[in-house]
């Protein structure tokens, strides 16, 4: 079963980059953008990325947080952070539970080849634990801009 727009996400807890645990419970009180990704040092999402690392003064500013997700190991993640110099960690989903939460495993053609595959894919949780937007077949190109965006006229709104 996956999470639903207005619906409360339910508790996850991942390993991240920086040998952290990301828990949902540990976020209440900030918006955070989860942002699902198929694959470290690929040239669209290291650019998705970099967009993400562009605006991340702004989000922090917005009171929310960004994490990107694939299901790249750890070690792989902490290389293209590094390399990257990105400001936000992101989540080793290798078993695909954050994956199948949010229903972002779809069959992808790839060279005439069919697989299963992480879709790009952007979803955001407000301070209390409930998702409020998601971004579905992302293009890379501008979408960074466009959740910064989201996040501040949800934030405007009264809780």
């Amino acid at each position: 079963m996956s999470v639903s727009v207005g619906q409360p996400v339910p508790d996850f807890s991942v390993a991240a980059t920086g040998d952290q645990t990301v828990q949902l419970p540990d976020l209440a009180g900030r918006w955070a953008v989860l942002y699902f990704y198929p694959r470290d040092n690929t040239p669209g999402c290291t650019l998705e990325g970099q967009q993400f690392r562009g605006l991340h003064a702004q989000f922090l500013a917005l009171n929310a947080v960004v994490f990107g997700v694939s299901r790249d190991s750890l070690p792989r993640h902490d290389r293209f952070r590094a390399q990257h110099d990105f400001p936000f960690h992101l989540i080793a989903d290798p078993d695909e539970s954050l994956c199948q939460l949010f229903a972002v495993i779809k069959l992808k053609k790839h060279y005439g080849k069919e697989a299963l595959g992480v879709e790009r894919s952007t979803f955001l949780i407000d301070a209390h634990g409930v998702l409020r937007r998601e971004w579905r077949k992302v293009k890379v190109d501008g979408h960074a801009a466009e959740v910064l965006a989201a996040v501040a006229s949800l934030a405007e709104l009264p809780a």
